[in-house]
């Protein structure tokens, strides 16, 4: 298989999945079969693409150009790379874990959650490989669109409103800002292609550089920097496999990729720094990260409270591409991967307590990590991760994002610092609860909190590789930097 046939299976496949998930409708074995084996073919032909890429070679493909400047094509560079990896991996141990999840919570609507489920891989993918402004553009609003019936699956009312305010504001930011933002760029260069070093310098100056950044930060909504963020909180009345595709997978990672992206291959590192047009966007990123991290705090329901985690989380990655330093865009790409793999962690293991014991208060918890102490031994360590503690991948991409907030604005290290607090307070206490305070009187032998004689198998496996996963970034995170090191001209 050449490289361009594999770029084009690697986004093309998860949609001729789902088509084909159409003909399984009433035969639920082989449809989440056919699921979990187009996620493995997607996931190994993204691998096999990897040693090009870390050779130096950036393999691509053009599909139509509509006029000079604006064409659909995708061509692969670490930072897409890296995405896609995520994405096309993590879908495996979602899919495993969204069998176990929607039939043991008796979910309805299994196939279209399994085809809307492929879709939005698939654009997740084209995203990653996205040669130009145009094309991630178009990947975007795919991912927004077939995402929309997995926020309102439940069909309830508050679903439905969920998925009103999912969509409305997805897609009026990504319209009214990212659009115009492509439009202006391709007015100003005569490209929108992603080019090293950037393609606006000298192209536009003064004010007009702030403003650009500006529509291109709002538009990529999925990045949750406030106020842009209520769509992501909205959205936790979804299944938790949702949710960890929603915070993990693909939807806000392909809002801080087109962040970290535009910044390094549209804007340039140079331009950034030298005009200073990214300082407004470090203080907007602190105040995220320092505000949703109080709100978190303050939550007793386990989903808002990690709903609340990413919305302070994606704003390390915007923060670390506001520096417009090496260091910074290297702890913020690190970050989308250590990120991902203990935020997913966490909602596998949420998605566990919901379906095994029907819990979704902290508070009522108790001594949960007795019964299901691999689901909980889990959350520990992607807690770990998330905290930015040894010996989870974390604490590295967080290292690096101290490391060019020193060189850019020491005070930010500070707000990570203050933030990594934070985290501990309101990641840990779930992890105490659960190991160190006795099971309330009630619960023994009823129905009524935590009666579970063993963890279900297909509700164990995800959690404990993604623990793993969050160990082993921090083993091989040598090879991580090397595979980023060229974003930065290294």
């Amino acid at each position: 298989m050449t490289n361009e046939t594999a770029i084009l299976a690697a986004i093309f496949l998860p949609f001729v999945g789902a088509i084909a998930l159409q003909f399984f409708d009433k035969k639920p074995n082989l449809r989440d079969g056919l699921s979990f084996g187009v996620a493995i073919a997607t996931f190994l032909i993204v691998c096999s693409l990897v040693p090009g890429v870390i050779a130096g070679g950036r393999p691509g493909v053009h599909l139509v150009e509509m006029v000079p400047g604006l064409s659909l094509a995708f061509t692969i560079e670490p930072l897409g790379m890296l995405f896609a990896l995520v994405a096309s991996g993590l879908w495996i141990l979602t899919t495993i874990y969204a069998v176990g999840y929607m039939r043991g919570h008796h979910e309805g609507n299994q196939t279209r959650f399994f085809t809307c489920f492929a879709v939005a891989i698939g654009a997740a993918v084209g995203a990653a490989f996205s040669a130009n402004l145009l094309t991630l553009f178009t990947c975007y609003e795919v991912l927004s669109i077939s995402t929309f019936p997995l926020v309102a699956h439940h069909q309830t009312p508050e679903a439905k409103r969920a998925g009103r305010i999912y969509l409305g504001i997805l897609l009026t930011s990504s319209i009214a800002f990212f659009l115009p933002a492509v439009i202006w760029t391709w007015h100003l260069t005569g490209t929108t292609d992603f080019v090293a070093g950037g393609i606006l310098l000298g192209k536009i100056s003064g004010p007009a550089v702030p403003i650009l950044l500006g529509m291109f930060i709002f538009g990529a909504g999925k990045a949750a920097v406030m106020p842009l963020h209520r769509w992501l909180p909205a959205a936790m009345v979804a299944p938790t496999p949702v949710s960890a595709l929603l915070h993990a997978v693909a939807v806000v990672k392909v809002g801080v990729f087109t962040v970290v992206k535009v910044v390094t291959y549209t804007f340039g590192l140079e331009l950034l720094s030298t005009t200073g047009a990214s300082v407004w966007l470090m203080y907007v990123a602190a105040f995220t990260i320092l505000a949703a991290s109080v709100v978190a705090l303050g939550k007793d329901n386990l989903k808002a409270r990690l709903a609340y985690s990413t919305i302070s989380q994606l704003s390390y990655i915007v923060l670390g591409a506001a520096f417009a330093n090496e260091a910074g865009i290297i702890g913020a790409s690190m970050h989308i991967a250590m990120h991902a793999m203990g935020k997913i962690t966490l909602f596998f293991a949420a998605g566990a307590l919901i379906v095994l014991v029907h819990k979704t208060e902290i508070s009522d918890m108790a001594g949960i990590g007795k019964k299901m102490p691999w689901t909980m031994g889990a959350f520990f360590v992607g807690s770990l991760c998330i905290i930015g503690i040894p010996p989870t991948g974390g604490s590295w991409s967080k290292w690096f994002l101290l490391v060019g907030a020193y060189d850019a604005n020491a005070w930010f290290m500070g707000v990570l610092l203050i933030s990594s607090l934070f985290s501990i307070g309101y990641l840990m206490p779930v992890v105490t609860t659960a190991f160190f305070r006795p099971l309330p009187p009630d619960d023994h032998g009823g129905d009524h909190g935590g009666n579970v004689e063993r963890e279900h198998i297909l509700c164990v496996i995800p959690p404990v590789l993604t623990a793993l996963g969050c160990v082993l970034l921090f083993i091989f995170s040598n090879e991580l930097y090397g595979l980023l090191e060229p974003m930065v001209g290294r």
